[in-house]
C-alpha cells in the first residue's frame, strides 16, 4: 500500500529536513511511506532544501513548487490531486513544524482498518493541547472546535484537527476544488464534508506540542476567517 504524506511548508527549513528524516524511519506495517513537500517558494530556502533532501531519498520525497504564498487550503487541494495521481492508497495532512508527533502515525494506519478518515484529535479522552500553553491560547484552541461543531452539527470532537489520514476514495469524492477556506477553516469544512458524505470518522488521541524552531503561522486573520468561514460552509453545503 502506498502511504503519501503531504507536508504544505512555508519557511520550515530548520524543521523539515529532521522531519523527513523522522518520517522516513517509521515503521508501518503493509505500507510503503512516501512524502510529498508543498512549498510555497519560501524565503529561507526550505524549497531548496525540499529538492536536495528528494535527490537523495531514492524516490521518497517529491516536492512540488508553488509560486508565493497561496494558502494552507490550496496547498492541501494541490497535494492531495498530486498524491491521487500517483497512485496514493491513503493519504496524511500534517504540519511541518512538529506540532504533529510522527510517532502517531502507525496508531492512525492500524486505527483506518476501520474507518475512512483517522483524526489526530486533541479532544478526546487521552488528547490535549501543549500544557507549557497559557490560559488563553488553550481557550481560544478548544473554543474554535466547540464553535465550529456548535453551529455544523459535527460529531467530530476536534473540528479544526490539521493531522488526518484519509482513503483514496475519501479525497476521490470530496469536492476538493471547490473548498474555499484556508488555515482553520480548511479543517472544519473537509471535517463538514467527510460527515456529509458519510464517511466513518475515528478519532485517536495525540498531543499537540507546540513548535519549538521557527515561528508560528497563526495569526488574528486566520481565527477571524475561520469564525464567517463556518456560516458560509453552513449556507453552502
Amino acid at each position: 500500500m502506498q502511504l503519501t504524506v503531504v507536508l504544505p511548508t512555508y519557511n520550515e527549513a530548520q524543521n523539515l529536513p529532521v522531519l523527513v528524516e523522522t518520517l522516513l524511519s517509521l515503521a508501518i506495517t503493509d505500507c510503503r511511506l512516501q512524502i510529498l513537500v508543498v512549498d510555497d517558494n519560501s524565503p529561507d530556502g526550505t524549497g531548496v532544501i525540499a529538492d536536495r533532501l528528494a535527490a537523495t531519498s531514492g524516490g521518497r520525497v517529491h516536492v512540488l513548487h508553488r509560486p508565493g504564498k497561496l494558502g494552507l487550503g490550496p496547498a492541501y487541494v494541490a497535494g492531495f490531486r498530486w498524491a491521487l495521481d500517483q497512485g496514493a492508497d491513503f493519504v496524511v495532512e500534517m504540519d511541518a513544524d512538529f506540532s504533529h508527533n510522527p510517532k502517531y502515525l502507525p496508531a492512525m494506519v492500524a486505527a483506518i482498518a476501520e474507518a475512512d478518515v483517522v483524526v489526530g484529535s486533541r479532544y478526546v479522552p487521552g488528547g490535549m493541547v501543549d500544557p507549557t500553553w497559557p490560559i488563553w491560547r488553550r481557550f481560544i484552541s478548544w473554543w474554535g472546535s466547540a464553535y465550529a461543531r456548535a453551529i455544523l452539527g459535527l460529531r467530530v470532537h476536534d473540528a479544526t484537527a490539521g493531522f488526518k489520514l484519509f482513503r483514496r476514495h475519501v479525497l476521490e469524492r470530496l469536492p476538493l476544488e471547490q473548498t474555499r477556506s484556508n488555515g482553520y477553516a480548511f479543517q472544519i469544512e473537509i471535517a463538514y464534508l467527510c460527515e456529509r458524505l458519510g464517511f466513518r470518522v475515528v478519532e485517536i488521541p495525540i498531543v499537540f506540542d507546540d513548535r519549538t524552531v521557527g515561528t508560528s503561522k497563526m495569526s488574528p486573520a486566520i481565527a477571524i476567517e475561520a469564525s464567517w468561514r463556518v456560516w458560509q460552509i453552513k449556507r453552502r453545503y
